[in-house]
């Protein structure tokens, strides 16, 4: 049997942690998500989180950098399957938009993460977004998809109505309805910037 290095225990540790949080702010909400019970879950102490997290806080924000980066690579794999460069864009979008109705994703990312993080942490977040919409407009304005524009502040416009859409979204009464509507405006937005 090999001996696990001590930069793999803190590794293990460190992904206990965050797959104990993510259930816990997933189900109770961060508010409500007791640290002890938390730790006594993942069988861990106190002193492992603050090592790896600095606080509560910290650990919801690695909790929420990894849903957004999954939720990233779900996209990156819808868009992937279609050929047309125009198409795979609104399929993120869509796609995008439809997350807003999936419970863990509504708890973290739509409603706890305006609660407790900073405007620069969440900002910090919107800029990857941003950053990704931004060269994938690039894209579709070199291949004269789109009208020329500049695609950093095109983004910003696109990513805050996707945001407020999805925010929208996950607030409603019904949001398969919702989803349907949002995705027809989207849809109306965008078309306006094609060549």
């Amino acid at each position: 049997m090999t001996r696990r290095t001590r930069a793999e225990m803190m590794e293990e540790t460190r992904l206990k942690l965050l797959n104990t949080a993510r259930q816990h702010f997933a189900n109770a909400g961060f508010f409500e998500t007791v640290m002890d019970d938390l730790t006594a879950q993942a069988g861990l102490t106190r002193g492992a989180l603050y090592h790896h997290f600095g606080d509560k806080k910290g650990l919801f924000f690695a909790v929420l950098q990894q849903v957004d980066a999954e939720m990233d690579e779900r996209l990156a794999a819808i868009a992937s399957e279609i050929q047309s460069p125009w198409d795979a864009f609104l399929a993120r979008c869509h796609a995008y938009l439809a997350m807003a109705t999936e419970p863990e994703i509504q708890r973290i990312v739509l409603r706890d993460a305006y609660s407790v993080l900073d405007a620069e942490q969440l900002h910090s977040i919107r800029l990857n977004c941003i950053s990704a919409i931004s060269d994938r407009l690039r894209t579709l304005m070199d291949l004269a998809i789109i009208k020329e524009s500049d695609p950093e502040l095109l983004a910003r416009f696109i990513n805050g109505g996707l945001m407020e859409s999805a925010l929208w979204i996950s607030r409603h009464d019904q949001p398969d309805a919702a989803l349907h509507q949002a995705i027809e405006s989207t849809n109306l937005f965008l078309e306006g910037l094609l060549a």
